[in-house]
């Protein structure tokens, strides 16, 4: 067992070890794994690696000067995660070829090398508005987004107006960067670290203290741009900017903002959007089939794409169009739009929205509809016919009436009633939560949360620790197999393999073998409910 202490990086109380070791369980039968393409697994977080920043994200701040500017290895790195993560159409992938070619470098601009009058602009703007005083500023996460004219789009904290002359910094930095041939991607000061997102004419920053590492934060920018794309399409927005470099996005927006704002809230609480992953509703393996059986006989139209039911946040099943699939991605950015929108509970709707990693260039039309008095279960029909609602009603009211008679309704409600599944249903000693991912099926499985985590100070410092871990294993500088570490109230292990990725939270005292064992008497009790826990097989129209 090779160990490593690296003090300079973690807290002083924690005992930290890598390895390389894995336990006795056999691969090849991983729980979760499927031959069959349910899900697309998008972006995943290797993809993402596109700055090696020489910082911990979790340890103290690089000891350079306050501005460092990270450079990206290579363009061509940059144009292949462009395309892998937004599926942008041929006009992106023409525009980026006249982007700079060097080779990645790390610079640091002094001071004196600043707009002098960059930092005084910032502090005038922070005293001209006492509603961003200290309570603004101690927020541990912010987002910016503004054009690159530098007009503002959206802020999480505070009003956009109120900002822009903070924004109007920003666009500074990054214009003075690009003069030199260069690229802003990073800046930290102090506690915070300061990520920037260049995506066509949209600048993205993410502000954080929270401890999220730099990748982590560009793939929530990421779900936040490709947000708007599924509001507005990447080929308007292109066209939008291409005719008028100084227009007000926030025109075409007005009214999407409570997505972005709900899609922010979700990723600092839903472990998916970590994974790249969607969770399932534990259903039992012979309703699951009736509720896909009863989609596929009573929604077969032409032009149909894709039917997803939802409850909760959690998906039920998905049937889909052959040779077509959705990414998990696009499904979260479907889950946010239910989420989002108490007016689909009251009655049918007929939306567009666009899946960026499906289609960038165009809209699905959406026939939204929940199937219970409760509103719990919601069914979208996705089509590329904007005629169909009538159609697509009378499918949804087939569907319902089949579901009713067979009480497969019921066998939903009785599934969300009881949450999720306890961690003491697994039988193992010690073990308090974990997060596990099959990757052949981009789908994850974690029991409820239960105490020690039931308070939000709680939950957030374990959500906290599980960014750690994934961030630790998924390191583009030493990505690791298995990640021991040792706290002062709990003890965690992740262990990532070809097939499935594992972060499980112990007691303090329980020690790195008992803990492999767990982990190998966990993934046999996961394998064993697998068919309730996961989607297995592909059903198609």
């Amino acid at each position: 067992m090779a160990e490593a202490k690296e003090a300079d990086r973690l807290p002083d109380h924690v005992d930290h070890y890598e390895s390389s070791d894995q336990g006795d369980f056999n691969e090849n039968e991983a729980p979760g794994d499927s031959h069959e393409k349910i899900l697309i697994a998008s972006d995943s977080y290797e993809d993402l690696n596109y700055d090696d920043i020489a910082v911990s994200s979790f340890g103290k701040p690089y000891s350079g000067s306050i501005i460092d500017i990270v450079r990206h290895n290579s363009c061509s790195d940059e144009k292949e995660a462009d395309a892998s993560s937004l599926n942008l159409i041929n006009e992106s992938s023409a525009e980026s070829s006249n982007e700079d070619q060097n080779e990645g470098q790390v610079k640091d601009l002094s001071a004196d090398k600043v707009p002098e009058d960059v930092g005084e602009g910032m502090k005038l703007e922070i005293r001209e508005n006492e509603d961003f005083g200290p309570e603004w500023r101690q927020k541990k996460k912010h987002l910016f987004i503004f054009s690159s004219a530098g007009k503002p789009i959206y802020s999480r904290h505070g009003s956009e107006d109120k900002l822009v002359t903070i924004m109007g910094v920003m666009q500074a930095l990054v214009s003075f960067v690009q003069v030199s041939g260069d690229n802003m991607r990073c800046i930290i000061a102090g506690d915070h670290k300061f990520i920037f997102l260049n995506r066509d004419q949209i600048v993205l920053v993410g502000v954080s203290s929270a401890g999220d590492s730099s990748t982590q934060i560009v793939l929530q920018l990421s779900y936040v741009y490709n947000q708007i794309i599924s509001v507005l399409t990447y080929t308007s927005l292109h066209k939008i900017f291409k005719q008028r470099r100084n227009y007000d996005l926030r025109r075409l927006l007005s009214g999407a903002e409570k997505f972005i704002d709900n899609l922010v809230n979700m990723m600092d609480t839903e472990p998916g959007f970590l994974l790249g992953a969607i969770r399932c509703l534990p259903l039992d393996a012979p309703v699951r089939e009736m509720i896909e059986q009863t989609i596929v006989l009573n929604a077969k139209v032409k032009d149909l794409v894709f039917a997803v039911m939802l409850a909760n946040n959690q998906l039920i099943s998905l049937v889909r169009m052959k040779k077509y699939f959705l990414s998990a991605m696009d499904l979260h950015l479907i889950i946010n739009l239910v989420n989002a929108s108490e007016s689909f509970k009251t009655a049918e709707s007929w939306t567009p929205i666009c899946l960026p990693k499906f289609d960038s260039s165009g809209f699905l039309q959406a026939h939204i509809s929940y199937l219970d008095e409760n509103s719990q279960t919601c069914l979208l029909l996705l089509s590329v016919d904007r005629e169909a609602f009538f159609t697509l009603s009378e499918c949804k009211n087939k569907i319902q009436e089949r579901l009713l008679k067979y009480n497969s309704l019921r066998a939903i409600s009785d599934s969300l009633a009881t949450t999720s599944y306890s961690i003491q249903q697994c039988g193992i000693t010690d073990l308090r939560h974990f997060l596990y991912k099959s990757k052949s099926i981009a789908q994850y499985t974690s029991p409820e949360l239960e105490a020690p985590y039931l308070t939000p100070a709680d939950q957030e410092r374990l959500f906290g620790l599980y960014h750690y871990l994934h961030h630790r294993i998924h390191s583009p500088a030493r990505p690791l197999k298995i990640l021991y570490y040792v706290g002062e109230q709990e003890t965690l292990l992740g262990w990532m393999t070809q097939g499935f990725e594992l972060y499980t939270v112990f007691g303090p005292l329980v020690t790195k073998t008992n803990a492999i064992h767990a982990i190998n008497k966990l993934l046999r009790w996961i394998k064993k409910e697998e068919d309730q826990l996961f989607i297995l097989n592909s059903v198609t129209f």
